[in-house]
Parts: C-alpha cells; structure tokens; sequence
C-alpha cells in the first residue's frame, strides 16, 4: 500500500498478523474510548526517530476507514511545529559549554515551537484546529494547513511523551498514549536512508545520524512518560505487542 509521508510516496508493507493481533484491537479499543468519553478523542503514538511512526499513523487511519465507520478518524504529526528553517540556521543553543546551531540538531526538542504547539492540543480538546504541516521534499515547514476536526484524532511525533520541560505537559492533552520501543541497531540504517531519500549523500547522512539522530533515539528511549499501550519493533521489523 503506498502513503504520501510528508511528500514522499512511501510503500506501507505490515504483516496480516501486525494488522490482526495488533492494529485492529487498538482501534477497537480506541472506538470503545470515544464511546465512552462522548467527545473527540485524542491520541498519542510516541517513539524514537527510525520507527516508521508516521507512516504507521497513516495506515492504522487507512485501515479504520476500511473496517470502522462510527466515528471519523485523522492521523497527524506534530513535525508541522519544527521552528523554519531560517530560524533553525540563525538560533543557537549552548550544550557543555559549546554553541550548537539548531539546524545541526533538527529534530531535537529545542528545535520546535513547543508554545504553539501546546496551544493547538488545548484548542483541539473542544474545537476544530489548523494544524501546521512539513514537507521532507523542502526540509521545512510547508506553508500548508490542515483542518483537524475528525471525531478520534491520532497524533504522532517523537517527543509527544517526552517526561522533560514544557513537553512533560503535554500528556495532560492525551486520552490515550502509546510508543513504540526499538533497539538503536534496528533504526540506523532506517534513518540513514532516509536522509538519503531526502537528497543527502551518505556522508552526511551518517554524520547527520551520529551528531543528532542517535542522540534522540537515547533521549526518547530513557526519559519518557510511561505509555498506556506499549509496542515493539523487533528485528524482523514488525510491530509486537510489549
């Protein structure tokens, strides 16, 4: 099944027993959950860059749409937040004493609007929302929005859950959170490539990985709130239960 992932045309490959044992109870779970709370539902998929959280956002909203039809169903991500590219290339932070460009750092916490983001999950609770988009193709925030006002709304991003500053406050917005635990070996070679896909040599992929991306992966892994539903992605790359 192919899905556009923040423009890219990306081919969704899950099991029959992801989709059976894992994908669809969530999903009964979550209508069950709407039901239960009689207004939108929020939910939270957090996990480490590399898992394919994005892409399996997407497809647990395909397949809804396939088997449900109690409620209407969105999947978005809060990558839309990143701070753009001219303030990412313009801002710095200071970490041991050595300033650090935060376009060297992007996807870092640093690296997005948490206050505008806060307030777009405050204003979901009881109203429709735009929510700010981010296009891989551009490297940057796109100038497009999209409406959220769909019944269950799934939210991914791999901060979402994420037990420091301003972040930490989130997880008052959520009704339902899972993540997605990986070990770092599994998503290497995963975010490499998809740096490459982006138009980065291999080089700078792999420099890019070691400088940023692997201290997220330890960041997201050690010091996160603990989730409602915990899965795995094992070796063979499926999704399992934890």
């Amino acid at each position: 099944m192919k899905l556009n992932v923040n423009g890219f045309n990306i081919e969704a490959n899950y099991t029959e027993q992801e989709i059976q044992s894992v994908f669809l109870p969530l999903l009964k779970e979550i209508i069950k959950k709407r039901e239960k709370k009689g207004k939108r539902l929020i939910v939270f998929l957090a996990a480490p860059p590399g898992t394919g959280k994005t892409t399996l956002s997407l497809f647990l909203k395909k397949i809804y749409d396939e088997n449900f039809s109690s409620f209407t169903f969105q999947s978005i991500s809060i990558d839309g937040f990143h701070h753009k590219r001219d303030y990412l290339l313009s801002n710095y932070i200071t970490d041991d004493n050595k300033k650090i460009l935060l376009n060297n750092i992007k996807g870092s916490p640093e690296t997005f609007d948490i206050e505008s983001l806060k307030t777009a999950l405050s204003e979901l609770e009881d109203s429709s929302v735009l929510w700010p988009m981010y296009d891989r193709n551009k490297h940057d925030v796109s100038e497009e929005k999209t409406e959220v006002d769909a019944d269950i709304v799934l939210i991914e991003g791999n901060w979402l859950l994420l037990n420091e500053y301003k972040w930490k406050e989130l997880i008052d917005f959520c009704d339902l959170s899972i993540f997605i635990q990986a070990d770092e070996a599994v998503l290497r070679t995963r975010l490499i490539e998809r740096k490459m896909r982006g138009g980065v040599s291999l080089k700078d992929a792999t420099t890019f990985y070691e400088q940023s991306d692997n201290k997220n992966i330890n960041r997201v892994l050690t010091n996160h709130h603990t989730p409602d539903i915990t899965w795995i992605l094992n070796n063979k790359k499926e999704i399992v239960k934890g």
